[in-house]
């Protein structure tokens, strides 16, 4: 079965999103241009990942070919609202892509269907017919900024971390492996 690839060269919306409570979050990326809207599924640290590199990527598009890409994403460009509903996962992303367009001045992102088969490289960024299916976005500098500060948001609105472990403190309790499971007045525990 060929591939599909779902390309979006002036997305009216390109977001990074979750559905669900902290600790249980589902994490998305969802485009949109005119009638057309897809969603993809990702875990957090690839939403995290994606938003370090287009960052980096932009920093090297103004070192290597001068272009025109602002230092940060104005407040008012960034994207506050939710996703839009109904969240229809499209696939889960294994691979990413990532590069820059010079004729169209554009951040260009593939992410690309999990298979189980190994991914070949040649795909990723290419219109071959073999391959598995892909969501193509191209973003402006600007909207690539903003794509990046709301991912940022996006990954640090979850659980606080522990101050001594590091592993998200749940709502429920905590029970931190620096302190060898010890709470201090936990009722829980009588006697300490």
């Amino acid at each position: 079965m060929a591939r599909v690839i779902h390309v979006f060269r002036q997305p009216d919306r390109f977001v990074a999103g979750t559905v669900g409570q902290p600790g249980e979050r589902m994490f998305y990326l969802q485009a949109s241009e005119d009638v057309r809207q897809i969603s993809v599924q990702l875990e957090k640290q690839q939403v995290s990942v994606l938003a370090e590199r287009i960052s980096a990527l932009l920093e090297e598009v103004v070192r290597r070919f001068d272009a025109e890409v602002p230092p940060d994403a104005p407040e008012e460009s960034i994207d506050t609202e939710p996703l839009e509903v109904p969240v229809e996962e499209e696939f889960r992303v294994g691979t990413m892509g990532l590069g820059w367009d010079a004729e169209t001045h554009a951040v260009v992102i593939e992410l690309l269907a999990i298979t189980e088969e190994e991914v070949d490289e040649s795909v990723v960024l290419d219109d071959t017919e073999e391959g598995p299916d892909a969501v193509r976005v191209f973003l402006t500098p600007l909207q690539a900024r903003a794509f990046a500060a709301r991912a940022e948001r996006v990954v640090n609105a979850g659980r606080k971390p522990c101050p001594l472990c590091g592993e998200p403190l749940d709502p429920a309790g905590h029970i931190c492996p620096r302190q060898n499971g010890y709470r201090r007045g936990d009722p829980a525990l009588p006697g300490l």
